[in-house]
């Protein structure tokens, strides 16, 4: 089992910027990748950015693209979520998952099998 607790979240003004941190703890020694999808209200859950443990391989869904930076800290089993340029519509919460035996980082949320409780995030415009 492994347990997520994300964090960071809150309320920024468009082009403003946050972090989102992760940190997991039990079994973190059979995460593979992790990642951070996010839903909007009325919205299916989406894929934001993903990397891989051991190597550091990141994935990025275009929206986000050179705005947001995920990165880990080995030592400490936390991801995070640099968000800068912050627009109304990265409003959302925002999940953080991990995964087991994957080689690249995935975008696909059924790649996932624990998820955090969410921490929303709101970009007034």
């Amino acid at each position: 089992q492994v347990q997520l607790v994300e964090s960071g979240g809150g309320f920024m003004q468009a082009g403003g910027s946050l972090r989102l941190s992760c940190a997991a703890s039990g079994s973190t020694f059979s995460i593979s990748a992790m990642g951070w999808f996010r839903q909007a209200p009325g919205k299916e859950r989406e894929f934001v950015a993903a990397i891989t443990w051991n190597f550091g391989s990141t994935k990025y869904a275009d929206p986000v693209k050179d705005r947001f930076t995920i990165s880990r800290l080995n030592a400490k089993n936390t991801v995070y979520l640099q968000m800068n340029s912050l627009k109304p519509e990265d409003t959302a919460v925002y999940y953080c998952a991990a995964a087991y035996g994957l080689a690249s980082p995935s975008n696909y949320l059924s790649a996932y099998k624990y998820w955090g409780q969410g921490t929303r995030v709101t970009v007034s415009s």
